[in-house]
């Protein structure tokens, strides 16, 4: 491998941006890998027309438009996200910016919250969920869904080279998001952290996928190469390396576990 290229660390904060030309695709390839486990599991909630639904870091608005179809026509869905002009608006929603950590919120207004792949990269975490428990009725239901980004091993590779290169992506990934203040194994954490805040009915689903090359999991790897670039280089790595890592991804003799990806459910006690 290649010499690593010097660079200046960039400094804590969340690390995606949202107004950067690669967003877009990263938020398609996020919405094919996760929604159809996140919208299983919002089903699972009872969802019905008429609940009253908060989408906290809308993206690309997948979800908030999945919620607005089944709440229709009596019910409401508020999409919320710090660049909210990538959701496009539709009847029974609203769209809006909003800062989780700073922005109030209504207090006892919806039936349903979620939250998905946001609260690791808050310190103020557990502010967030005394905000986020405010904000539901009485047996409302909140969805957290996270990451644990500690697993996730090479099954296959071309050869061992490959296999090792990998492994150091994904380990500097994980420095690159620690230095930007994110904690990276939140999601085995958060079930513990929901019943510390005051919720009850806690009910921790974590699901692992088999990645091959042409799986969305794996594209929205491929898109952090371009995305977390700077973080990555500071980490450790060299642009060869990124070079590199994007042809292991896309070999067809390459194949990995996933992250585990976690969908915590809980309610706000009656």
């Amino acid at each position: 491998m290649s010499q690593v290229l010097a660079t200046a660390a960039p400094g804590p904060g969340y690390p995606f941006d949202g107004h950067a030309d690669h967003a877009a695709a990263q938020l398609d390839w996020l919405r094919a890998a996760y929604d159809p486990f996140t919208t299983e599991r919002l089903a699972a909630t009872g969802l019905r027309a008429g609940w009253h639904c908060l989408e906290i870091g809308a993206g690309n608005g997948s979800v908030a438009h999945w919620l607005a179809d089944r709440v229709a026509p009596t019910g409401s869905v508020l999409a919320t996200d710090l660049v909210p002009h990538r959701v496009p608006a539709r009847p029974g929603m609203r769209v809006e910016r909003h800062d989780i950590v700073h922005d109030p919120l209504p207090e006892g207004r919806f039936d349903l919250v979620h939250v998905r792949l946001v609260l690791q990269h808050l310190p103020r975490r557990a502010a967030v969920l005394a905000k986020l428990r405010g904000a539901l009725r009485p047996g409302g239901v909140l969805q957290v869904d996270e990451f644990d980004v500690s697993y996730g091993p090479v099954l296959t590779a071309p050869d061992e080279d490959s296999a090792r290169l990998y492994e150091r992506f994904l380990a500097a990934k994980q420095r690159a998001l620690e230095a930007s203040g994110a904690r990276v194994v939140w999601g085995r954490e958060c079930p513990a952290e929901l019943v510390a805040a005051g919720f009850t009915e806690v009910d921790p689903q974590p699901r692992i996928t088999l990645w091959r090359a042409g799986h969305p999991g794996l594209e929205l790897l491929v898109s952090h190469t371009h995305s977390l670039r700077e973080r990555l280089l500071a980490a450790g790595l060299s642009e060869q390396d990124l070079v590199e890592v994007r042809a292991v991804m896309r070999d067809a003799r390459f194949s990995a576990a996933s992250a585990v990806f976690y969908s915590v459910q809980a309610r706000r006690p009656h």
